[in-house]
């Protein structure tokens, strides 16, 4: 059970915050102070504006590559804070000399803090989300000015003293944050290294496709698992404390993660038994036709040929239909139907189509090679079905058939072959 949140006198903080600020800032050395940061914002703020479009276009024009030129651009941002800390450090010597005689102690702080944000802002340029990079960049500075100023033990203890206990584990602010930023960091890293690692893998020519993508996933899951009990454990927090949460909460994460969790299973399990794999030409019940491009944790994406992405979850790949033109054997069997008139020699019409399917294109394969046969006696033509063979058909199978058709159709004007067409005759009969 909860025990009660942990004493924090708030009165006694406020009383002593505000002591420092009388006793401190509201002095005419911290004035003077103020007033030079004040004065070299206003210089660095005019100085940057000035210079930002000239260096803009010097990014813009210069021969880099594009990342390149994505980190140059952040660094651009940084010439206000570095032209700021210049004009600090000018007036500062001036400031600090024997004539005027200015305490500038919490100018070298302010200095310090500028000279940290740049460095920081710098050294976290290969992160490639602009999200995580300025978080990151954030949380360090922030620790790194407390430290600067002598804050950063006091607010370690104010937010270690506010917390509840849960039987013998006790649950501070200090161990949320701390884990909080030990799980973002580490689980960050834990991405970019299975990314990395990806890229590897799927580098590797001795390997099967649908080796590659269930080796990638598997080192995936295995990092962020191992992401997440890490920063856990580092915070200081013991993982006996989620045991009083862990029916509930595990029962709230089975009804919102079933889909989640059924996808990312559906697509080891498409994996191991390698009945889809990236590259094959699949069809799914509701007409979509296209090749497998990529197989994700939660989903598969099919382009079809009008370069259209279609993000199915894995788990329809399991439960529905789907016909995998490229399992097992990368043959495919196209077919054309047609009718001649019945003037026309059907053992003529038989050599003339199965010649006209070989030459209508060179995807056709000559082996298996086309066969023509009649199927029916039609009301008004000897109907006739051409049979075809391809191997690529990621590469399209309508086109083939057309291509054939005006093959046809070119071998019948050659021959005086008519295709027919219903006539209907009407009788007018006069009363």
């Amino acid at each position: 059970m909860i025990d009660g949140f942990e004493h924090f006198d708030l009165a006694t903080w406020w009383k002593s915050t505000f002591s420092w600020y009388a006793d401190y800032l509201f002095q005419a050395n911290t004035l003077y102070q103020g007033i030079i940061i004040a004065v070299s914002f206003i210089f660095g703020i005019i100085i940057y504006r000035l210079t930002r479009k000239a260096t803009q276009n010097i990014i813009d024009k210069s021969d880099i590559p594009y990342r390149a030129k994505k980190i140059a651009n952040n660094i651009r941002r940084l010439l206000f804070p570095f032209i700021t800390l210049t004009v600090i450090f000018f007036m500062t010597s001036i400031a600090s000399s024997d004539p005027v005689g200015v305490d500038v102690s919490l100018i070298n702080g302010m200095m310090k803090v500028l000279l940290a944000w740049i460095i920081i802002r710098i050294i976290v340029q290969f992160i490639d989300n602009n999200a995580v990079r300025n978080t990151f960049a954030m949380a360090i500075w922030c620790v790194a000015a407390l430290s600067i100023f002598g804050m950063l033990g006091h607010t370690m203890e104010t937010l270690d003293a506010i917390g509840f206990s849960v039987g013998d584990v006790r649950l501070s602010a200090l161990a949320v944050i701390k884990s909080a930023f030990y799980l973002f960091a580490l689980l960050y890293f834990a991405t970019f290294i299975s990314s990395f690692a990806e890229r590897r893998v799927l580098k590797s020519k001795t390997l099967t496709r649908s080796s590659q993508v269930l080796i990638s996933k598997i080192i995936r899951v295995t990092l962020i698992v191992f992401a997440l009990l890490v920063g856990i454990t580092s915070s200081g927090i013991d993982l006996s404390l989620f045991a009083v949460f862990g029916g509930a909460i595990g029962l709230g994460i089975g009804f919102g993660l079933q889909k989640g969790i059924s996808n990312l299973f559906s697509g080891i399990l498409l994996l191991v038994d390698r009945s889809i794999k990236p590259g094959d030409v699949i069809e799914l019940e509701n007409g979509t036709f296209g090749w497998v491009n990529r197989m994700a944790a939660r989903y598969t994406e099919i382009v079809t040929r009008d370069n259209k992405s279609f993000l199915i979850p894995n788990e329809e790949f399991i439960t529905q239909r789907v016909v995998n033109w490229s399992h097992g054997n990368s043959l495919i069997r196209l077919e054309v139907q047609f009718g001649v008139h019945y003037k026309s020699n059907p053992h003529d019409v038989k050599t003339l189509a199965e010649k006209a399917a070989i030459d209508a294109h060179d995807r056709i394969c000559n082996s298996p090679a086309p066969v023509c046969h009649l199927t029916e006696f039609g009301d008004s033509s000897l109907n006739f079905k051409l049979r075809f063979w391809i191997k690529d058909a990621e590469k399209g199978v309508t086109n083939m058939r057309g291509a054939v058709m005006l093959g046809l159709w070119d071998t019948f004007k050659e021959n005086n072959i008519e295709i027919p067409y219903p006539h209907r005759e009407v009788f007018i009969h006069e009363k």
